[in-house]
């Protein structure tokens, strides 16, 4: 069965209140077993959608830690194609967007990103 109007498969549907155990995507743990899970199908190019159905609440950590460490690993029209999100609130798809958008800059240019970490964290331990 093909997903319709592509040559490729259905999605795998990944239930997200199942997957964590609950209404909440929180723990940045949760979120790197769930980026385990989407890498190892966008790597055999199967579709995955996350369904967002009875969670509560989601927060940034939990998506940067699955969604936008992708962004390191897949060009982003890869993920663009492969990953969809179902029953996301418009305030989780707003952060969402926000974590691709700060993924995508900081993989752009990991080199300019650590320098200007290293830099703040010497700048605060001389109490600038």
């Amino acid at each position: 069965m093909t997903a319709e109007g592509t040559n490729l498969p259905e999605p795998v549907t990944v239930p997200l209140h199942d997957f964590v155990g609950g209404p909440l995507c929180v723990p940045s743990t949760d979120g790197e077993r769930l980026h385990d899970r989407i890498a190892t199908l966008l790597r055999s190019d199967t579709p995955v959608r996350l369904s967002f159905e009875k969670v509560e609440i989601v927060i940034a950590a939990f998506l940067n830690a699955s969604v936008g460490r992708l962004y390191g690993e897949f060009p982003e029209d890869r993920i663009r194609s492969l990953l969809s999100f179902a029953h996301l609130s418009p305030e989780d798809r707003e952060m969402s967007d926000r974590v691709v958008e700060s993924a995508k800059a900081y993989f752009s240019r990991p080199e300019d990103y650590e320098r200007a970490w290293l830099e703040t964290l010497s700048e605060d331990d001389r109490g600038d």
